[in-house]
């Protein structure tokens, strides 16, 4: 049997909850501080993150809820904790609603060379799934250069 793309986005939120933990852990000015990473600091990256779900979650329902906050709005782990457990609780609502039609259904896409694509519901969860992902070893490379280590994420727990 093929996992189930809801596995696996239950997966990254196990994992994502897990690397949030260790950002508890930091100090506020630890956390956001510039790193010239993709999105600068630690915290703009995990927003990041949550604003593509976010921001995919109004794609694939036709609304548009995700948050527009700028990253320096984000002044307290609180509100970061805040962010993520309403795109968490999005996510929830949207995987608790689909159907395998939903899961198949088509959607019409501008690709980054302006090229029209048709992709489906599940194409824009697993890329969902993979950005997550991507951004978690950019956060692991960031932590071992403070002296963290980051926390488990093995598939399983393995």
């Amino acid at each position: 049997m093929m996992v189930d793309i809801r596995n696996l986005l239950e997966y990254n939120e196990d994992v994502r909850r897990k690397y949030f933990e260790t950002f508890c852990k930091l100090s506020w000015d630890e956390f956001a501080k510039n790193r010239e990473a993709s999105f600068h600091s630690m915290k703009n990256i995990f927003v990041h993150t949550l604003g593509a779900i976010d921001y995919w979650l109004d794609f694939l329902q036709k609304q548009n809820l995700h948050s527009k906050k700028k990253y320096e709005e984000y002044k307290t782990i609180e509100q970061v904790k805040t962010y993520m457990e309403h795109v968490e609780k999005r996510m929830h609502n949207y995987l608790d609603s689909l159907s395998t039609e939903k899961l198949e259904k088509t959607y019409k896409i501008k690709d980054d060379n302006g090229k029209t694509q048709k992709i489906t519901a599940e194409d824009v969860l697993i890329h969902v799934f993979e950005e997550e992902v991507h951004h978690r070893g950019e956060l692991n490379a960031l932590l071992w250069q403070i002296g963290i280590d980051p926390p488990p994420m093995g598939w399983k727990n393995l």
